[in-house]
């Protein structure tokens, strides 16, 4: 038995063929042009939520990233000054050891003084960098405040000790500047575990001793206490004499002893010499080392430069204190070559993080490729498809521009 079916029937059913054909065919293609199977999460939800977790992993990894390149900005900054700041450093000890030369009167101090002057408004300048985006590069976390302000004795450090840090991996916090206080005013005096200092006194006695900044010989034996070295005349005999006196707990650290110029002062672990010919009544300290600005080392030796008088006493004032100021500049430029090698170290990490950053990335479009992606077969497969459905898709239009032709006047 025959159907009978309407005109407009036909039309709708080819017409809804069609357009299933052609939505087949577009989601196919567009499937091509993206290089993605899943176009929806409707397509796969597993895939997609998996898919989703991975991109923003990725997006993460994207901005440890650019962290990186703004950590590396950043301390690139830092070790520029410290480059800088060491270079001023070796030029003030050029001047102290300059100025410790036999034969330089007045003027010639005169104008080491000038020199170190130029040298401390240098040091300051740098002290108080730009980051290059309206800050300073050492004051902590203040970073719209000027860390430093010269003053009379050394200079005022207004910043404070943070240090600024960035994420630059999943798991590490990186510092990217550094406190000015950390660099300019931690500088550890003497060799660094205690110094030895001339009483000013000793110059109004007449003496011409002149202390070593001495070393460690057994860092068991240390107490960490004060002590002074306390000079005497024998009424009778005229000699010399020196003791040691543990001005912490009151003890005497080294009896009274004949003094020989130049051998060794030994007791609690420590050891030094003191050259030339204390007075009757000198005395000369041993202290803890303790952190000194390197602005006020600069500042001390420029007022014993200015004040130096004439003469042996005056002279073994003026040694004592170009060798204090020597040994601090040392520490102050050690201090600084270690951040420098610090900065070094950190620059070296973040390559390292690169590299293994680029690995992820890589291994993030692997994921989400496998996930929603197009393989290489998917691709071939998804080519195939998309011609079987343009061949059906034209027979369909074919067959259906021939049926909407079809008349019965055509058989009249």
């Amino acid at each position: 038995m025959a159907i009978r079916i309407s005109t407009q029937t036909m039309y709708d059913r080819n017409v809804s063929q069609l357009a299933n054909l052609q939505g087949n065919m577009l989601r196919t293609q567009m499937q091509l042009s993206t290089d993605r199977r899943v176009l929806t999460p409707a397509d796969d939800p597993v895939a997609s939520a998996r898919a989703l977790e991975v991109t923003q992993s990725q997006q993460m990894n994207e901005q440890f990233e650019l962290n990186r390149q703004n950590a590396n900005a950043s301390l690139s900054q830092v070790d520029t000054v410290m480059q800088s700041v060491s270079d001023i450093m070796e030029a003030a000890l050029a001047e102290v050891v300059r100025a410790g030369n036999p034969g330089q009167g007045q003027s010639d101090r005169d104008a080491v003084a000038t020199a170190l002057e130029g040298q401390l408004n240098d040091l300051l300048g740098q002290a108080n960098s730009a980051d290059g985006t309206g800050g300073y590069l050492f004051s902590g976390f203040k970073t719209n405040t000027q860390p430093f302000a010269l003053t009379s004795t050394g200079a005022t450090y207004f910043g404070d000790q943070g240090q600024r840090e960035l994420q630059v991996g999943s798991g590490r916090q990186m510092a990217i500047s550094a406190s000015g206080s950390q660099i300019f005013e931690q500088n550890l005096t003497g060799n660094g575990t205690f110094q030895t200092k001339a009483d000013p006194g000793n110059a109004e006695r007449g003496g011409t001793g002149i202390i070593a900044p001495g070393s460690v010989i057994d860092a068991s034996a240390l107490t960490g206490d004060n002590y002074t070295v306390n000079f005497t005349k024998d009424a009778t005999t005229g000699l010399v004499q020196f003791s040691v006196t543990n001005t912490t707990d009151g003890t005497e650290a080294v009896p009274l002893t004949d003094f020989k110029a130049g051998e060794p002062i030994t007791f609690d672990g420590l050891t030094f010499d003191i050259a030339g010919a204390p007075a009757d009544g000198d005395i000369f300290t041993i202290e803890p080392s303790k952190n000194q600005s390197v602005f006020a080392t600069i500042r001390d030796v420029i007022t014993a430069l200015r004040e130096a008088g004439t003469g042996p006493t005056a002279g073994a004032q003026l040694t004592n204190a170009l060798n204090t100021a020597n040994q601090n500049l040392q520490n102050a430029q050690d201090n600084v070559l270690s951040v420098v090698a610090s900065v070094g170290a950190r620059q070296n990490e973040l390559d390292s993080l690169d590299l293994s950053g680029s690995a992820l990335d890589i291994e993030y479009v692997d994921q989400i490729t496998n996930l929603v992606g197009l393989t290489t077969r998917g691709q071939i497969a998804a080519v195939s498809l998309f011609q079987q459905q343009t061949t059906s898709l034209t027979a369909a239009q074919q067959t259906f521009r021939a049926a909407t032709q079809l008349s019965l006047f055509n058989y009249i």
